[in-house]
């Protein structure tokens, strides 16, 4: 796991925005509202304050994530942050970090989701592993098979 891992939960705050790279590659950004609540002891007033992260994604990930989040769905993004920079007109130097995500899934708590499993690429390279036997009393399932 790389050194700058995060996990972020909250709700998309636009419709993904699905490009294509000149290489062919999906590419998706999208932005994830963070709240965070508390109660002030001082005023016993409850305190909210948000932050905005955006989050890009490649490939089958940046599909599927255009195929099944709106605005407004909650949300899990676990990947890695990354800096870029920029420089504006005006030859100012501007950052930004951004979540490069490794996954991006609906959040089960409030709702529910139907997942599709999507078929395999012909000429994949994925390579099954050779399966482990199973210990007495364990069911036996293939390596690509659902338990359930």
């Amino acid at each position: 796991m790389p050194d700058n891992s995060i996990t972020v939960v909250g709700n998309v705050t636009r419709d993904p925005e699905l490009k294509f790279l000149n290489s062919g590659q999906a590419s998706i950004r999208l932005s994830v509202a963070v709240s965070r609540r508390w109660m002030n002891k001082q005023t016993n007033d409850w305190e909210e304050r948000v932050s905005y992260f955006d989050v890009s994604a490649f490939g089958q990930l940046a599909e599927n994530a255009a195929n099944s989040l709106v605005k407004g769905a909650r949300v899990l993004v676990t990947g890695r942050l990354e800096q870029r920079s920029w420089d504006t007109p005006e030859g100012e130097k501007r950052y930004a970090v951004d979540i490069i995500a490794d996954e991006i899934a609906p959040s089960l708590r409030w709702a529910t989701a139907a997942v599709t499993k999507n078929p395999r690429a012909e000429g994949s390279n994925f390579q099954p592993r050779a399966a482990a036997p199973a210990a007495a009393g364990t069911p036996n399932y293939a390596f690509d098979e659902e338990p359930f």
